[in-house]
């Protein structure tokens, strides 16, 4: 029997969509007699059961304090690990998200186990051992990796790759009020406050629908042409490191290497040019539309759709477009 453990990432007492989607990839690795679980840190959360029973975990566990409302990595750390040991886990999974990249590798250490980083794919042989799939260098090519050992392996899954679980609950599983809090006293760090910056509606490493920007927006001002068309198609707005450094829009914008890594089923690039360093964030992305006047640009190689020409003219018309079959 396997049991998989999934850290469930919320914000502000609701699950997010990450997190249903570890749990339909944990569903997707079991079998009859497997267990799924699934691990809930914070204030407030035992609303949230339903969601996580219709998301397919087997068994719930809350962790509940005043203390753990806000995002700690070394606090979390020590709470999944003790969790995952009581569980005696196979397999622990949370999504690649910023809080999971930090988190995961944290928790590896902490259970001296083997970890795989920004999964696009994962299997489990019959001894319960990992195979998991992940791209490297920037998203040109792919790496296969198989774990040593059949416990506690660790991985953190890309957004956006995995399905979600959303079928009616038809059980009624266990839940577990986890009470043996550690000393939370003595950490190296406390978070004393989050303070949320205007940025997109929709969380970029969330959004199913992408529109981004580049150098050839031409400035901040023209911005509104990209988040217009983002909004027609109930999107997000994203840019390029060009229009990040010149100070556009926000770093939390960013799409690429040094950004965030996006796998939308659309990404509408527009006045990108598409270096390599874009490519490796959004390279991943079901269907790739590029909008450019250089008919050379990298973008294109890897678009599905492409249109040469002035983004000034058709992105505009793109949104009269979706807007006039919107309300058809």
């Amino acid at each position: 029997m396997f049991n998989i453990l999934v850290f469930c990432e919320q914000r502000d007492g609701k699950i997010k969509r990450v997190a249903l989607e570890a749990l339909g990839a944990a569903l997707s690795l079991t079998s009859d007699g497997d267990q799924v679980t699934a691990v809930l840190i914070g204030e407030n959360i035992a609303s949230q059961k339903e969601t996580l029973v219709s998301g397919g975990a087997d068994k719930i566990i809350l962790v509940e304090a005043l203390t753990l409302n806000t995002y700690s990595s070394e606090a979390y750390g020590r709470i999944v690990s003790d969790i995952a040991k009581k569980e005696n886990a196979s397999l622990i999974l949370m999504s690649a998200t910023a809080m999971g990249k930090d988190l995961g590798p944290k928790v590896s250490a902490r259970l001296e186990g083997p970890f795989a980083g920004d999964c696009i794919k994962l299997t489990l042989d019959d001894e319960g051992k990992m195979t998991a799939t992940r791209p490297i260098y920037g998203g040109k090519a792919t790496s296969t990796v198989l774990s040593h050992q059949a416990s506690f392996q660790v991985a953190t899954l890309r957004p956006n790759v995995f399905s979600v679980h959303d079928q009616a609950a038809t059980q009624d599983p266990q839940v577990e009020n986890y009470s043996e809090i550690p000393d939370l006293s003595n950490l190296k760090a406390i978070i004393k406050e989050v303070v949320s910056t205007a940025g997109s509606k929709i969380e970029l490493t969330e959004a199913n629908i992408i529109v981004s920007g580049g150098r050839g927006v031409k400035g901040p001002e023209h911005f509104d042409i990209i988040e217009a068309l983002a909004e027609a198609l109930g999107g997000a707005v994203g840019a390029s490191r060009a229009a990040v450094d010149a100070g556009w829009k926000p770093h939390s914008y960013q799409v690429g290497l040094t950004g965030k890594t996006v796998s939308p089923s659309l990404y509408i690039a527009c006045g990108i040019s598409g270096a390599i360093q874009h490519q490796a964030g959004m390279s991943s992305s079901k269907y790739i539309v590029a909008i450019n006047k250089d008919p050379n640009a990298p973008i294109f190689k890897i678009a599905n759709y492409g249109i040469v020409a002035d983004l000034f003219e058709i992105v505009p018309l793109l949104t009269e477009a979706v807007k006039k079959m919107k309300n058809e």
